[in-house]
């Protein structure tokens, strides 16, 4: 006889298990499939926790090789980095995580069914690798998530040419490091090893860096990347790329269409992700798919009822969809309440944060200029520089800028796109406000402490008049 359930969720990542939490406590029984031997999923496990830790201890190396300057005397020479210690703190720092999970899965009264799970039909789940079993469920979730994507003609042999899984445990700093993609995760990677002592070459298809922020954005990353000594060649294919004994020889056609050589030890492919639904039996019950990914409505249904699927595996209406961790828990909550009968609405994407954790950090919320230009908008745009504010001079981060995108006819915030300290922070103020359909005069009149980062706002307000204080 199955095991029945209200809500089996299919994946533990961070949109799975809110998704999980939020239906046990709206009163469901809940269980939750997932192979891997933690909860947590690509975020907690693969990605955001790990990455993160390793930046923060390229940050810290930072601060440390420029310690005569904050009068810190290092008596025992020039600093070096440990990988095996920075490892075992990342690690740790997931382990803990990961424990968290389990704590709140037994306080919630959540089942982890240990295994690999397939679509079964009539609201079933089949557990067919680990704790085989079948289970009933009225509703079914799938959160299965994505993994890297390869390039074709590529091979990833995990040892030379690596995707990001392998990144984050690699035993020693690389002398040379090339990265394939600026996206989120090849600028953080590029952040990180350059800080511990990498030479970094990043190759981006696309005409600039971090092609999805403003502009702006794009333009300053690069100009920092440069003076920090990492390499960008944008508008460039890679062609071929061939492992050897110790290294990787790497071919690729600039923007004239000119082929130029490229060496290094490692190839770290950085062009995205894919879904997981390999396996998963989705298309055979009849779900509609696209590219691998499941369709779903603004309430994230799929085509077949009681099935629903949310984060990095759906195709949301013909929309991109963000292949972020908050965003996956945001649509997990949403589903939860649907399917406890609360009165939901839609999220709108156009007030999600994106945050990227390079050196400087990227923060942007709204609408870039240029987006906001293609809709029909008058558009008026205010910039403040992290540079003048006496709180960046005192932690000797003074790089990058705050920008506002904001609507001429009714003074409408539309966006607002950072690049500098603390971005991936004080972006939040400016979702806050974009929530609450705040105007810019009403950003403008927010007071901002001094001395703080956060300053860097309300001048940018102010600027989009021409009426900043400090510049």
């Amino acid at each position: 006889m199955p095991n029945s359930y209200d809500v089996v969720v299919i994946g533990a990542g961070t949109g799975g298990y809110i998704a999980a939490i939020r239906a046990s406590q709206l009163g469901k029984k809940v269980a939750v499939v997932e192979k891997q031997q933690s909860l947590g999923g690509t975020c907690l496990i693969w990605g955001c926790i790990p990455t993160k830790a390793l930046l923060e201890h390229a940050h810290a190396f930072k601060i440390i090789q420029s310690a005569s300057e904050w009068g810190v005397t290092l008596p025992y020479g020039a600093p070096a980095i440990d990988m095996r210690q920075v490892h075992a703190r990342k690690d740790k720092v997931v382990s803990g995580l990961t424990k968290g999970l389990e704590f709140l899965f037994k306080k919630n009264k959540i089942d982890w069914i240990k295994g690999t799970a397939r679509l079964a039909g009539e609201g079933r789940v089949h557990v067919f690798e680990g704790e085989k079993q079948t289970l009933d469920a009225g509703d079914i979730i799938v959160a299965t998530g994505s993994s890297p994507r390869g390039i074709p003609g590529i091979e990833i042999d995990r040892k030379r040419i690596i995707t990001s899984d392998a990144a984050i445990h690699l035993g020693e700093v690389p002398r040379s490091l090339v990265i394939l993609g600026s996206g989120a995760v090849g600028v953080e990677f590029a952040s990180i090893y350059r800080r511990f002592g990498s030479e970094v070459t990043i190759v981006e298809l696309l005409p600039r860096l971090v092609p999805v922020e403003d502009e702006a954005i794009s333009v300053e990353l690069e100009k920092s990347f440069k003076k920090q000594g990492i390499r960008s060649l944008t508008g460039t294919k890679v062609t071929k790329a061939t492992a050897t004994g110790t290294g990787v020889d790497i071919e690729a056609q600039g923007p004239d269409g000119r082929s130029q050589q490229l060496a290094a030890d490692i190839l770290l492919v950085a062009t995205g992700r894919g879904p997981v639904t390999t396996g998963l039996g989705a298309e055979a019950l009849g779900v509609r798919m696209e590219k691998g990914y499941i369709q779903v409505d603004s309430m994230y249904r799929t085509s077949v009822p009681n099935i629903a699927a949310i984060g990095d595996v759906i195709a949301l209406e013909g929309r991109v969809h963000p292949q972020l961790a908050h965003v996956s828990s945001a649509e997990g909550i949403l589903v939860a309440e649907r399917l406890a009968g609360r009165d939901v609405r839609p999220l709108n994407y156009d007030h999600v944060p994106s945050c990227t954790y390079c050196d400087p950090e990227i923060g942007s919320v709204g609408l870039t200029e240029a987006a906001a230009r293609s809709r029909g908008f008058d558009v008026r745009v205010g910039s403040f520089p992290f540079g003048v504010l006496g709180r960046a001079k005192m932690a000797g981060e003074t790089e990058g800028f705050v920008k506002v995108v904001a609507d001429k006819r009714y003074d409408e915030l539309l966006g607002v796109h950072m690049i500098g300290p603390r971005s991936t922070e004080l972006v939040a103020e400016a979702v806050l406000a974009l929530r609450l359909e705040c105007t810019v005069e009403e950003l403008i009149r927010t007071i901002h402490a001094h001395p703080t980062f956060s300053e860097a706002v309300g001048e940018a307000a102010r600027a989009t008049y021409g009426a900043a204080f400090h510049m």
